[in-house]
């Protein structure tokens, strides 16, 4: 190696990885403790956050100033001096009161994930999940589906982070020569209601679990759609799909292993007409496994919250589909590090 080259590696990605939860946890703390929430009232002097969320004086200005150096608060003056507010998208993204909020993943980041991720290795060594299971707790949508204010926070949160992803599948998406879609876990029935939206002729089913149900018909009544989405409750393990021209997934396939991704495939290769197609919406990961890092990551949070749960790759998919008679696939791009991955019957 020539000293030239020798000069040019330096450590600063290994330090800005490495170092990465010191900025995590400030962004988690900052949403946990809904800074942005009473900024997007109006700007404000430190001392009066203080107050408001109940800080010591010790560390006031290094945490608000960190947040300012990170891009997700704005500032004029210094110190006692100072008043912060939000950044754009903090002030769209991060305030409670607002439909666009996503922080409802980030508070599932900071209050279950985040100690969980501290037995990565544990994870790698076992096998087996490291979350509220490995304590005799329930599993994960167990306990969430057992709490109405906990599911719907889940549900919320989960809507915030997919509603880029929606929008452009709804919009990209070339839904004119389908008449019905069935939305598989269709949650709060966001999917649904973006398709709605966009497309005038589509009637829309979002199909969840029972206690999902209210939930999402409130969703769809708040968007006066109730005429055009049907919210339909089953087991999609145990009932057969309802039949549409198109079923949608999104983020379903990779809490569950190969055998049962297999099979909700297959089911909804039944449920299809022929032309019809499935739309799986997760995080794929590149096909040469080596650019989409989120993706990879996403798969080894499956690990920690699952028993057999993974992020696949789009030939990963392509083989499933094949397998249960689908007769070809395609990627769509959506969002950040998310795709579409379509079959047809």
């Amino acid at each position: 190696m020539d000293l030239a080259n020798k000069n040019q590696i330096n450590p600063s990605k290994i330090m800005q990885i490495g170092m990465g939860f010191w900025a995590s946890k400030t962004l988690l703390t900052a949403v946990n403790l809904q800074l942005f929430t009473h900024l997007a009232k109006g700007d404000m002097p430190g001392k009066e956050i203080q107050n408001n969320l109940g800080l010591n004086h010790r560390s006031l200005f290094d945490f608000l100033d960190t947040l300012v150096a990170l891009g997700f608060l704005k500032r004029t003056g210094l110190k006692e001096n100072a008043k912060y507010g939000n950044s754009e998208d903090s002030n769209l993204f991060l305030d409670k009161n607002k439909p666009s909020y996503m922080g409802g993943i980030l508070e599932m980041a900071n209050n279950r994930l985040y100690p969980f991720w501290n037995d990565l290795e544990e994870s790698l060594k076992t096998g087996k999940p490291q979350n509220e299971t490995k304590n005799g707790g329930k599993p994960l949508f167990e306990a969430i589906y057992a709490n109405e204010d906990r599911l719907r926070e889940f549900i919320h949160g989960m809507g915030g982070v997919q509603a880029g992803n929606f929008m452009k599948l709804a919009h990209d998406f070339d839904f004119s020569k389908y008449k019905t879609i069935c939305d598989v876990g269709g949650s709060g029935a966001n999917l649904s209601i973006h398709i709605a939206k966009n497309n005038s002729h589509i009637k829309c089913t979002s199909f969840d679990l029972p206690p999902v149900g209210p939930i999402a018909k409130k969703n769809v009544e708040n968007m006066g759609l109730s005429d055009r989405i049907e919210v339909s409750s089953g087991d999609f393990f145990m009932d057969e799909l309802p039949r549409a021209d198109v079923i949608t997934m999104g983020n379903i396939l990779h809490d569950w292993g190969t055998d049962d991704k297999l099979m909700l495939i297959k089911k909804a290769y039944n449920a299809l007409p022929e032309g019809g197609a499935l739309i799986v919406i997760e995080n794929i990961i590149d096909d040469d496994r080596n650019k989409n890092a989120f993706g990879l990551m996403m798969s080894l949070n499956m690990a920690i919250e699952t028993e057999q749960g993974f992020d696949f790759t789009a030939s990963d998919f392509n083989q499933w589909a094949k397998e249960a008679g689908f007769s070809s696939t395609s990627v769509m791009p959506l969002t950040g590090p998310s795709s579409a991955v379509i079959a047809i019957k």
